[in-house]
């Protein structure tokens, strides 16, 4: 692929690693490639910029859009890596064919993605749990307003420069278990990256946000007792000598962390079930003494334990509201593999 490079004659001032926080500062350049006549063509980075567009710009009317999260680390001897990229690629492909969007070659993309990061490689911090965010994502470009697939569409990716997600330790959080409204159902594009899936789920988290959590436990949309996500992350429950985790039945994302936490625990000769679990099993379980221990995973924060889950008028706290061995030891073992502190056995990283 021939990438033309078009570079900023006004590079901005980084922030200071101490202000950084999640999505605020963006770095110098972006790629940015378009589909149209059937092919993805002028393959380009460019300043980082505003988007200039129609205002009958499909997307902007029909939320056919999709998008990817991954992570570049700067290790302590100055390497970057990036983890299991070639899965985020699959998995936008695979939200770009649900959602009808022209599908890409994903080394071509990974290719794109590897340049920009070198070319905006100062922007890559060191401090102890930053990192550097990729976004890429994909909207229909043309100017039409009717409900049908688009037949242009444009594909970007931008870098974000972001701090530890756990300013003051891996503190454990408090889940309320939503049963009004509902993020997916059999059929649907749960298990995609599409915009309109985020959009949908907010008035719930603000709602929880207003009762004192910090997120909702999703559950499924037909019976509302099977559980699915926690927020936008997958979830895992360690119920006795067993962990168990939703199974992928087409409603939930398939997590990048979630395969690799179900691969290190395996590795390490924990059994992991993949299975439709009840909300009222995980009650039960607490009541009986076997719930030791509940964790989210995604690629912003890793391992997210999870302290106090409330049902209706039901609360329990789970592992008395302290962290767990395992999830401990799942974010330091993960973290230590992507910032190359720990033997990578799996062949997940890739230096650029």
């Amino acid at each position: 692929m021939d990438i033309k490079i078009t570079k900023t004659d006004k590079p901005k001032q980084k922030p200071v690693p101490e202000e950084l926080g999640f999505g605020n500062y963006f770095t110098d350049h972006m790629f940015v490639m378009d589909y149209r006549d059937s092919s993805w063509q002028d393959h380009r980075i460019i300043p980082y910029g505003d988007i200039p567009m129609s205002p009958a710009t499909m997307v902007l009317h029909y939320a056919q859009t999709t998008f990817e999260g991954l992570k570049a680390y700067r290790t302590k001897q100055g390497d970057i890596n990036l983890f299991r990229a070639r899965m985020n690629m699959r998995r936008l492909n695979q939200s770009n064919y649900r959602m009808t969007l022209a599908t890409f070659d994903e080394e071509d993309a990974l290719e794109a993605i590897r340049t920009l990061i070198r070319i905006d490689e100062e922007w890559v911090p060191a401090e102890t749990g930053t990192a550097l965010y990729i976004r890429p994502f994909v909207i229909a470009a043309d100017t039409f307003i009717g409900v049908r697939p688009s037949n242009t569409f444009k594909f970007f990716v931008i870098l974000s420069p972001v701090g530890s997600y756990y300013k003051e330790g891996l503190n454990p959080t408090r889940i309320y278990v939503e049963k009004k409204y509902v993020r997916s159902v059999p059929g649907g594009t749960g298990m995609v990256k599409a915009g309109g899936n985020y959009a949908g789920s907010m008035k719930a988290q603000i709602e929880a946000n207003e009762k004192g959590y910090s997120q909702v436990l999703w559950l499924d949309g037909i019976e509302r007792k099977y559980i699915e996500e926690v927020g936008t992350s997958n979830v895992f429950f360690v119920i006795g000598e067993e962990i168990i985790t939703p199974e992928l039945s087409g409603t939930i994302l398939a997590g990048i962390t979630r395969d690799s936490v179900i691969q290190i625990l395996r590795k390490l000769g924990y059994t992991v079930t993949e299975r439709k679990i009840e909300i009222s099993e995980i009650f039960e379980a607490q009541k009986k003494g076997l719930l030791k221990e509940a964790f989210a995973t995604g690629t912003a924060a890793v391992i997210s334990p999870i302290g106090v889950l409330a049902n209706d008028d039901e609360s329990i706290t789970i592992n008395c509201g302290e962290i767990g061995d395992l999830s401990q030891k799942l974010y330091d073992t993960l973290t230590g593999i992507q910032y190359g502190e720990i033997r990578d056995e799996f062949g997940w990283i890739e230096k650029i």
